[in-house]
């Protein structure tokens, strides 16, 4: 795909600057994109403030019935999303086909339902009126492309917001497949607008834009803060979703290997640049020795290589620079000491690639510990009782997500309780796009999905009688 232009007021429009788009698995060019300017940021904001009156006043169930006709037409393209996804993200076929896209169609899905839902509240005598709050900016990053799009979107427009959408210029493909379908839909003319970029000359223009009333951010913690005080600037209201370090507590009374072993695969889906990844093993210090062995064992039985090949559990990271990132940090932590758990370290010649590694011997402070690597790393930790435990997995900046393995319900809901974490997988759990989802501390504050994600569009007025 190959694009020179942005969507404003919904025509394309082009522009004078564009950058390829690089294929992580083996440095082909597989599209080109846009570089928008500050100017097409005014004009993109100016034409979802034109849509705004019209868009927020149709009914709930209206704004749903446009969702659903998005949805439709997505669904039609599902396969070329599912090849976009992987040659833009290098994320597995696999895992592209189930987190990033289906589950991508199954939040708008959501998102439409839940509209439908939406009604005024009567309290007593007053009645709370819930609209939108306005153009939404929606800012998007590289590591789930689509799905970071649906959890924004979906409930902007369910709430009655107009938007401007910038992601990442490393892969703005399915975005720009996105605001095609939109127009294909005939979604009207300016709900939604794309306007790819780098984040100086696009993102910082756009959160700090006199004419947005809300911002959505997904990305790191450091740029978040920027987000957060540019938007401040103007008073818009602003959901982040930043990094974590979520930790995995396995008790002394769970199967160990089938709770490692599920661990393992948490931590390195996606080639381990997912926010809310397993990072962190915490076991019975009594059960460390086995738990290493296992969690070595099976990353390193875990297939590296080609994305398109259904067998690939690992594609690359996105960039070079990434798996510099990635590898320094990890240098680092064995020079401090760290205890190496797997053994294979070859990976295929051309390509951004890097095999899983499993810490071990570190302190629970260490850098390798609480700061979040965005690859492929596990670390793991032995722990004294339930209490340590959880005062470990506490121990870090970082609030977004975390699991318990444990055989008794009670005793495992008892943990999840203490964690500062915004979400909690018990034992086999999956990740539901019907429930909440956002950070504690600085993962973050805000929630998507589920009916909360619509709240973070709208504004309450209470009419008193």
């Amino acid at each position: 795909m190959r694009r020179d232009d942005v969507l404003i007021g919904g025509s394309w429009r082009p522009v004078s600057s564009t950058t390829d788009v690089v294929n992580p698995a083996d440095g082909s060019v597989v599209g080109t994109t846009a570089l928008a300017t500050r100017h097409d940021v005014d004009a993109a904001v100016a034409a979802a403030g034109s849509a705004l009156p019209a868009w927020s006043e149709l009914t709930p169930g209206e704004r749903a019935a446009h969702l659903d006709r998005l949805v439709e037409v997505l669904e039609g393209d599902a396969e070329r999303l599912v090849d976009l996804t992987v040659a833009e993200v290098g994320a597995p076929i696999t895992t592209v086909r189930r987190w990033h896209v289906h589950a991508a169609l199954d939040v708008l899905r959501s998102a439409a339902d839940h509209a439908r839902l939406l009604a005024h509240e009567r309290r007593g005598s007053a009645v709370l009126l819930r609209r939108a709050t306005g153009v939404a900016a929606l800012v998007t990053p590289w590591n789930y492309p689509l799905f970071q799009l649906a959890t924004k979107l979906g409930p902007a427009l369910a709430a009655g917001c107009t938007v401007v959408h910038k992601p990442s210029e490393l892969t703005p493909l399915s975005a720009y497949a996105v605001a095609e379908a939109a127009l294909v839909a005939g979604l009207p003319a300016g709900v939604l607008n794309l306007v790819p970029g780098t984040g100086a000359d696009v993102g910082a223009p756009l959160v700090a834009h006199p004419g947005v009333g809300v911002v959505s951010f997904t990305g790191s913690t450091e740029v978040g803060r920027q987000v957060a005080g540019a938007a401040v600037t103007n008073l818009a209201r602003v959901s982040l979703e930043l990094g974590g370090k979520s930790s995995s507590i396995v008790t002394d009374d769970v199967d160990l290997e089938h709770a490692v072993r599920a661990t393992v695969e948490s931590c390195m889906l996606n080639s381990g640049q997912t926010c809310s990844a397993l990072t962190r093993l915490l076991v019975p210090a009594d059960r460390l020795d086995d738990a290493v062995r296992i969690a070595g064992a099976h990353a390193d039985a875990m297939a590296v290589g080609d994305p398109t090949d259904p067998d690939t559990e690992l594609g690359p990271l996105v960039s070079a620079a990434q798996l510099e990132r990635v590898d320094a940090l990890v240098a680092a932590a064995v020079a401090r000491g760290a205890h190496v758990a797997t053994r294979r370290t070859e990976t295929p010649a051309v390509g951004h690639y890097r095999r899983p590694v499993v810490l071990s011997g570190l302190a629970p402070d260490d850098p390798a510990s609480c700061e979040e690597i965005f690859g492929p790393v596990l670390v793991v930790h032995g722990t004294r009782d339930d209490d340590h435990a959880v005062s470990v997995a506490n121990a870090t900046r970082y609030g977004l997500s975390g699991a318990v393995w444990c055989d008794d319900d009670d005793r495992a809901f008892a943990i999840a309780a203490r964690l500062q974490t915004g979400q909690v997988l018990v034992n086999d759990a999956e990740f539901s796009v019907e429930s909440p989802f956002g950070g504690w501390k600085h993962s973050g504050f805000g929630r998507e999905l589920g009916p909360e994600a619509l709240h973070e569009f709208t504004e309450l007025t209470t009419v008193q009688f």
